[in-house]
C-alpha cells in the first residue's frame, strides 16, 4: 500500500499550498485540509530548511530528469573520523534519500546529474566536508547495465512503479472533477508519486531492464498532476482563504 501517513500528507500539502501563502498555512485551515483526506491534525509552518528541500525536489517531482549515458557517473566517498562516528549515519542517511547506490562499500554512485542536487544537500546538513565527490565514466570489464542492477534494487523499485500505476490509473476517469474530489483525489496521489524519483535518480534508460514501469507510471502522474492540479489547488486556496 502507498504510504498516506499524515506526516507524509502533510508534506505533500506544504508543498503543493503552503509556499506562497506569507504566514504559512494556519492551523484551521491545515485541519480542514486534513479531515476532508479523512486525518485528525494540527497546523505546522515550514523552516527555511525545508522550503530548499521541497525547492530541490520540485525538479524530481515534476519534471522528471532521466539521465544519458554520456552524462556519466558521479562517485561519492567520504571520511569520518571516529570520534564523529555519528556522521557517518547521517551521510548514509542523506545519500539513501537522493537516490545514491552503492558501487561497493563505502562507495556511493549516481547518474551525473545528481551533482548540483547533491552538494547542495551535503552543504545544507554540513556533510560536504566529509565527502568527496568524482564525475566521469564508468570503465570496468562488465557492462553497465549488469552493474546498474547490482548498485540499485531495480525489482524493488519495479514493484512500486507498478504499485502506483495499480492504484492511481483509475483516477484517469475522473474528468472535470469538482475542486473538493480533485483535492481528496490528487493529495495522495502526489504523496505516494513523491518517493519515486528519489528511488530512481534518473538512471539512464538504456541501462535499465526492458519494459521499465517506471515510463508509464511517470506518463500516468504527468497525465493526473495535469487534470487534478490547478482544481485541487482552487479547493484548498478557498479552505487556506
Amino acid at each position: 500500500m502507498a504510504d498516506h501517513s499524515p506526516r507524509h500528507l502533510i508534506l505533500t500539502l506544504f508543498g503543493l499550498y503552503a509556499r506562497g501563502e506569507p504566514h504559512g498555512l494556519s492551523v484551521r485551515s491545515l485541519i480542514a485540509l486534513m479531515e476532508e483526506l479523512e486525518v485528525d491534525q494540527a497546523g505546522y509552518a515550514l523552516s527555511p530548511t525545508a522550503l530548499a528541500v521541497l525547492r530541490e525536489g520540485d525538479a524530481r517531482i515534476w519534471s522528471r530528469p532521466r539521465a544519458s549515458v554520456e552524462d556519466g557517473w558521479l562517485v561519492v566517498v567520504f571520511s569520518v573520523p571516529e570520534a564523529e562516528r555519528g556522521k557517518r549515519h547521517e551521510l548514509r542517511s542523506q545519500l539513501t534519500r537522493l537516490g545514491f547506490g552503492t558501487a561497493a562499500p563505502g562507495v556511493w554512485v549516481a547518474p551525473g546529474t545528481a551533482y548540483d542536487e547533491t552538494l547542495g544537500a551535503l552543504e545544507r546538513q554540513g556533510l560536504a566536508s566529509y565527502t568527496e565527490l568524482f564525475r566521469g565514466d564508468y570503465l570496468g570489464s562488465g557492462p553497465a547495465a549488469a552493474r546498474v542492477g547490482e548498485w540499485w534494487d531495480l525489482h524493488s523499485i519495479a514493484s512500486l512503479y507498478e504499485q502506483f500505476l495499480a492504484e492511481h490509473r483509475g483516477l484517469t476517469r475522473l474528468r472535470d472533477p469538482d475542486p473538493a474530489r480533485a483535492f481528496a483525489a490528487y493529495v495522495p496521489m502526489l504523496t505516494a508519486w513523491r518517493r519515486l524519483p528519489y528511488l530512481d535518480p534518473g538512471i539512464p534508460v538504456e541501462l535499465l531492464p526492458d519494459a521499465w514501469p517506471g515510463e508509464k507510471a511517470g506518463d500516468l502522474f504527468a497525465t493526473l498532476d495535469g487534470r487534478l492540479r490547478a482544481p485541487a489547488a482552487m479547493h484548498a486556496r478557498g479552505r487556506i482563504g
